[in-house]
């Protein structure tokens, strides 16, 4: 995994729940086998009766405390962050649409660390973590971070975020590759900037994430990358925003083979 490292410095498997009818058949078939064959094994069953009774209890208290934790731990916790994130993405929304960048910047900045006696972005991820909302807060706060200029800050949350969405998981490893480029560090945005294209195949952000792995392989000097991404683009996604506007690129990367 690339790190980061600003100009001149360096800079969440459960058990799978077990179906409580399931776990009846189970326990019914173990005394079953124990009525059939007691003649054998009463001596057994005289000494080891603790245990034997010990395990069914730990089992069942496994299942409890495992629907205990869904029911009264985590779903719980996942209503709070919900209702933590609402103003902080209300900041985000209204830093979105700031007329000036201090204003922007300023918004951006109460997203992250909170206001209104409301937890931000930052502590909503850390407090909240084992859940989608506290998940979701590091792409948020990721984000909030590239648009306010803090681009290694942004890096971090946005590696901590993780999602099977075809599309905001898109983002959020394109975005890492955006930052790597406001930092100066090409040649990590364009191992993001595949990866991005790479993940989902659509017509939004293949083009979109090629055409930027294009550009910086341009800059990084490598041609036939370059050409081959914008070739890709050309031929497979002529309908997209890009393909309109590819040609002075490609001509340049083919230039410089």
């Amino acid at each position: 995994m690339a790190t980061y490292q600003k100009r001149g410095g360096k800079p969440k498997t459960k058990k799978e729940k077990v179906d409580k009818i399931e776990e009846e058949s189970t326990t019914a078939e173990v005394f079953n086998t124990l009525d059939q064959t007691a003649s054998k094994t009463e001596k057994f069953v005289s000494k080891y009766q603790n245990i034997i009774l010990g395990g069914i209890v730990l089992i069942v208290v496994s299942i409890l405390g495992y629907m205990g934790y869904n029911s009264f731990i985590l779903e719980p916790k996942q209503q709070e962050a919900s209702n933590e994130l609402s103003q902080s993405q209300i900041y985000f929304d209204m830093a979105l649409e700031a007329s000036t960048s201090e204003e922007r910047d300023s918004l951006y900045l109460l997203a992250i660390e909170g206001g209104n006696g409301k937890f931000g972005f930052k502590d909503i991820a850390e407090e909240y973590s084992s859940t989608p909302a506290g998940d979701l807060a590091n792409y948020y706060a990721g984000i909030s971070y590239l648009n306010a200029g803090k681009y290694a800050e942004a890096i971090t949350y946005l590696e901590k975020f993780s999602t099977d969405d075809e599309f905001i998981g898109t983002l959020a490893i394109g975005a890492i590759g955006d930052a790597f480029l406001q930092l100066d560090q090409p040649a990590d945005a364009l191992e993001y900037f595949v990866k991005a294209a790479n993940r989902r195949d659509n017509n939004y952000t293949t083009p979109k994430y090629l055409f930027k792995a294009a550009l910086t392989a341009i800059e990084l000097n490598q041609a036939s990358e370059a050409v081959e991404y914008l070739e890709k683009i050309e031929s497979e996604y002529a309908e997209s925003d890009q393909a309109k506007k590819l040609a002075p690129y490609l001509g340049k990367a083919k230039a410089m083979q």
